[in-house]
Formats: C-alpha cells, sequence, structure tokens
C-alpha cells in the first residue's frame, strides 16, 4: 500500500504538472499574443533578431515545443526561410529554460501553488473582462505547475527511506563518458515521449532530495533537450520537404551541441556548477538560508549556459546548416504545401496558427487577382491553351486550400481562445470562402466562351468590348480591395467600398441591358450568343459582390447583400 501510495502521488503530480503547464502556456499565449504575433515577426530581419525572436516567443509560449512546430509550418508555406528557422529554434532552446527558473527559484511550491490557484480561479472565473480573465488563466496554470511540484516531492521523500531505492537511483551515477550517455539517452526518450521541462523537472525533484547525484541530473538535461525534438518530427510527418528539413535542423541543432558539450559534463560543467553556487547540498534545497544554495539552481544554472554556449557554437554555422539539409532532403519541384498535412499533428499557437492560414489566405488573395487578368487574356486572344489550363488548375489548387483552412481552423476554434483569436479565426474563415467563390467565376467564364467556339461562334467585336469594359472595372475594384487587403495603399472603408461597388453595379447593369438589345431577327445566332454573354456578365457581378464582401469583413462590417 505504502509504494501504492507513493507511485500515485508521483505520477499524481507529474499530471498536474504537465496539465499546469498547458493552461500557463495557453493564458501566457491568450495575454501575449498580439506581442508574440510581433515578436515572430522579428525572425525575417536578421539572424540575431531571429534568436531573440525565438527566446522571446518561447518566454510567451513556455514551450519550445509549440516553436518548432509552428516553424515546421513556417518554412513549408513560405513565411521564413530555413536559416530564419535555424536562428529561432536556437533562441528557442534558450527561451525554454524560463521553465526550468521557475522551477529552482519557487520556495515553497506548495503554498505557491494553493496561492496561484486561489488567484488565477478569482480572475478565471469570476472576471469577464478579458486580458483579466486570460491572465487569470496564466495563474492558474501556474499554481498547477507549483503544486504538481510540490506532489511529486512529497512523493519522493517515502524514497529517501527505502534502501532498495537508494541503491537503484545511485546505479543511475554517471561515472565517465559511456554513464553520462546511457543517462542522457535515458532521459531523451523520457522527454520524448512526455515534454523536456516535466524530464528536468523530475531530474531536478530528485536530485534535491539526494536520490540521484548532481551529475545524473546535469546529464539528464542533455538527453531532454534532445528528446523534446521529437515534437518537431510529429508536426512534418507526412509534410514536405522543407517541413523535414525543418523537424531536422532542430534535431541536429540540438544533439550536436549536446554531444559536443557530453564530454565536457564531469570535468568542467559539474564542477562549474559547484563553482558558481558555493555549498549547495545535494541533500537539502537551501542549506544557507536561501533558495539560490539549492541543488535546483546550479542545475538551472547549468542548462541555461548549456543553452546559450550551445546557440553561441551553432550560429555562424546556421547557413551552411541550411545548405547541407537542402542537399540531404531535396525538394524540388514540390506542390504548394498543405496546412492539415503540415500541423494537424502538433500543438502549436493559437494566435501564430491563425497567421500561418493568413498566410494561405493571401495566397488566396494573390491568385484571385492572377484568375481576373487571366480572364482577361481570353476576350482579347492572348489566352493560348496553356494560360486556360492555368485557369483551371489554379481554380482546383485554390478549392484545396479553402477546404484545408476551414479544417484547419476548425481545429484551432475548437480550443478556447481570447476574443481577438477567435475574431480573426472567424475573418480568415470568412475571406477564404469569398476568395474561393472569386476562383469559381474564372473558370464559369472560360467555359462560357468554350461553348460558343464548340457552336462556331465567337463574341461580336461590339459585345467583347463592352464586356471588357466591366472587366476593367471589376478588376480595378478587386485591386482596390487587394492592396487594401496588403496594406499596400490605406485601408478602404466600408463606404468607400459601398460606393465603388453601387456605381459598378450599375455600370453591370446598364451593359446586360445592352446587350440584351442586340437580340434581333436578323441573327438567328444571336439568342444564344447574347445568353452566353448575359452568363459571363453574371459571372462578372458575382465577382464584385464577392470583393464587396471581402472589403466589408476587413472593415468590420456585415456582409453585403449582393
Amino acid at each position: 500500500m505504502h509504494t501504492t501510495s507513493t507511485l500515485l502521488t508521483l505520477l499524481g503530480g507529474l499530471g498536474i504538472f504537465l496539465l499546469g503547464m498547458k493552461h500557463f502556456s495557453e493564458g501566457l499565449q491568450a495575454v501575449g499574443g498580439e506581442w508574440l504575433r510581433r515578436i515572430m515577426g522579428w525572425a525575417t530581419a536578421n539572424r540575431l533578431a531571429g534568436v531573440g525572436a525565438g527566446a522571446a516567443s518561447t518566454l510567451i509560449t513556455q514551450s519550445s515545443s509549440i516553436i518548432t512546430a509552428m516553424l515546421v509550418g513556417f518554412v513549408s508555406s513560405g513565411m521564413l526561410t530555413l536559416q530564419q528557422a535555424i536562428s529561432v529554434i536556437l533562441g528557442a532552446n534558450i527561451g525554454t529554460t524560463g521553465t526550468v527558473w521557475i522551477v529552482a527559484l519557487a520556495p515553497s511550491p506548495g503554498m505557491l501553488g494553493l496561492v496561484g490557484l486561489a488567484l488565477g480561479g478569482l480572475l478565471y472565473f469570476f472576471i469577464r473582462r478579458e486580458p483579466l480573465h486570460d491572465l487569470g488563466l496564466a495563474i492558474l496554470g501556474l499554481g498547477l505547475v507549483l503544486l504538481g511540484l510540490y506532489f511529486m516531492s512529497k512523493g519522493v521523500v517515502p524514497l529517501r527511506g527505502s534502501e532498495a531505492a537508494r541503491e537503484a537511483f545511485a546505479s543511475l551515477a554517471p561515472d565517465g563518458l559511456i554513464g553520462v550517455a546511457a543517462v542522457a539517452l535515458g532521459a531523451a526518450a523520457v522527454s520524448a515521449a512526455i515534454n523536456s521541462a516535466a524530464t528536468i523537472a523530475i531530474a531536478m525533484t530528485l536530485a534535491s532530495h539526494g536520490l540521484i547525484a548532481y551529475e545524473t541530473a546535469i546529464a539528464a538535461l542533455f538527453g531532454a533537450n534532445i528528446g523534446t525534438t521529437a515534437s518537431a518530427w510529429l508536426a512534418a510527418a507526412g509534410g514536405t520537404a522543407a517541413a523535414r528539413r525543418t523537424a531536422l535542423a532542430h534535431t541536429l541543432a540540438n544533439a550536436a551541441g549536446s554531444l559536443a558539450f557530453l564530454p565536457l559534463v564531469l570535468p568542467v560543467l559539474v564542477p562549474m556548477g559547484k563553482w558558481l553556487f558555493p555549498g549547495w547540498n545535494a541533500a537539502t534545497e537551501a542549506p544557507c538560508g536561501t533558495m539560490l544554495c539549492g541543488i535546483m539552481a546550479p542545475i538551472a544554472a547549468t542548462d541555461t549556459v548549456f543553452a546559450v554556449l550551445r546557440g553561441a557554437i551553432t550560429f555562424p554555422f546556421a547557413a551552411p546548416l541550411a545548405r547541407l539539409l537542402s542537399a540531404l532532403i531535396p525538394g524540388k519541384g514540390e506542390e504548394k504545401p498543405h496546412l492539415s498535412a503540415l500541423n494537424m499533428r502538433a500543438k502549436q499557437s493559437p494566435v501564430i496558427a491563425c497567421e500561418q492560414a493568413m498566410k494561405e489566405v493571401r495566397f488566396m488573395a494573390e491568385s484571385g487577382i492572377d484568375l481576373v487578368e487571366n480572364v482577361r487574356k481570353v476576350f482579347t486572344g492572348e489566352a493560348d491553351e496553356k494560360t486556360e489550363e492555368h485557369i483551371f488548375h489554379r481554380e482546383k489548387v485554390l478549392d484545396n486550400v479553402q477546404k484545408e483552412i476551414t479544417e484547419f481552423i476548425g481545429k484551432v476554434m475548437a480550443a478556447r481562445l481570447p476574443q481577438e483569436v477567435a475574431d480573426r479565426a472567424r475573418l480568415i474563415l470568412r475571406l477564404s470562402d469569398e476568395l474561393e467563390s472569386v476562383s469559381d467565376e474564372a473558370p464559369a467564364i472560360l467555359k462560357a466562351v468554350r461553348r460558343l467556339r464548340a457552336d462556331g461562334q465567337r463574341i461580336s467585336d461590339v459585345s467583347s468590348a463592352a464586356i471588357l469594359s466591366v472587366h476593367d472595372r471589376v478588376a480595378d475594384f478587386a485591386a482596390k480591395v487587394t492592396d487594401s487587403f496588403f496594406m499596400r495603399t490605406p485601408p478602404l472603408s466600408a463606404e468607400a467600398a459601398q460606393s465603388i461597388s453601387r456605381d459598378l453595379h450599375q455600370f453591370i447593369r446598364s451593359i446586360r441591358q445592352g446587350q440584351l438589345g442586340r437580340v434581333g431577327p436578323d441573327d438567328p445566332t444571336s439568342p444564344t450568343r447574347v445568353l452566353v454573354e448575359l452568363d459571363i456578365l453574371n459571372a462578372f457581378e458575382r465577382i464584385r459582390s464577392y470583393y464587396l464582401n471581402i472589403a466589408e469583413a476587413l472593415a468590420g462590417g456585415k456582409k453585403a447583400k449582393a
């Protein structure tokens, strides 16, 4: 019974810790969502800024696994280059040590955990204001993390009195390079199964009670840093070559650094920790009256120093590493990556998930303009067979992208989201739906023209000029809305868009009336021809309405009546 109680306390504490990390991460992301979006934008500035972005974003999300899983999608969708992603990975490895310091510096985990639960619960369950509500979730999560540490620590206490347990843990003490490597390998397996923060927390808890040697805990740090790369491979599974390159970059950066420093664990890193924190004792957390004297502090410090040194050594080789990965995993001629194949397998920040989906919406917006431009070539006679097939192919691509965006955002919205993120997710769904509708009209126009060709007819010069005038005004409206979307021009207000749209609607209506007047008894083919021309005008009328809906969605207005 005693053994069962100890095991349940340990596993229960671990479960509480993992649940706390989840809520802590979600709460921080909700509070710092806008900052997270901006910080990730730094990664495109330069390589050093990328390191800073990785460190800062990991401090916000409290998970390097989330950041690396997102990087897989960013590189695949073209938001970041592989070299930029490597810089962010190096920063993320530094930022993730923040969790270890939380574990190390908590003076009374049980009491602080209860305070966190009380304060966080009050804010989360009784305050409806979004920022305080989200802050409450973060504090609640932190309270659970600390409470989990408390129960893990309580579960370890009985083991100190067990001779068998002490002998078993003593056998883990590394007495050389092979011993260090064996401990690291075991820690890597545990980290891949749960997460690196929990693995390190377990090692620190055992070390603080004297069950494992300081050397063993340091070796476990190295293994945890390798095991955490498993999340990137989960995100990349079934994805593009770019996704696999990013996952391999994470593994190589962490593994190479760990292997390089592994021989230095016993002769350098262990003495360094003892030198930086003199007076600590493995059997107690703070024998000299301060939390910085306990064994947890030197473990945390070693983890931070290791992450910084590993990043400093790898940083100059980011470009050669990117070239090596591109050579190892070639991917020329790949189709456009699929969101669902890249990221459904990995947890990630809803804020960044929405940004990734918005990247795909931008691709749809650019494709919409491309389709409208190619439709003009059909009427001017500039379109060859390749151009026409491009129209049909691009429409199929956008159908698929819109479907995957819907599935992807549906998964994101299944979780609890801050109001701002939920609104952005709904905007993404609406924009993708409208843009997919635009893409449907281009093949419809081309099919109408082909129907005339099949009957041995063509659009008359007069009708062609009228349709081109409609096309150009619709294309101009589409360009204004798209430029506003990409922020290449000042935002287009809902009122301005509605005014342009009304004028365009009246213009198309007048052209329709003119086309109906061209049906005459002297031309027996005119009814068929004019009906096709009216179908084409109707398609342009629908394109006008879709772009009006897009403009109003961007301006925050209600959906327009077509």
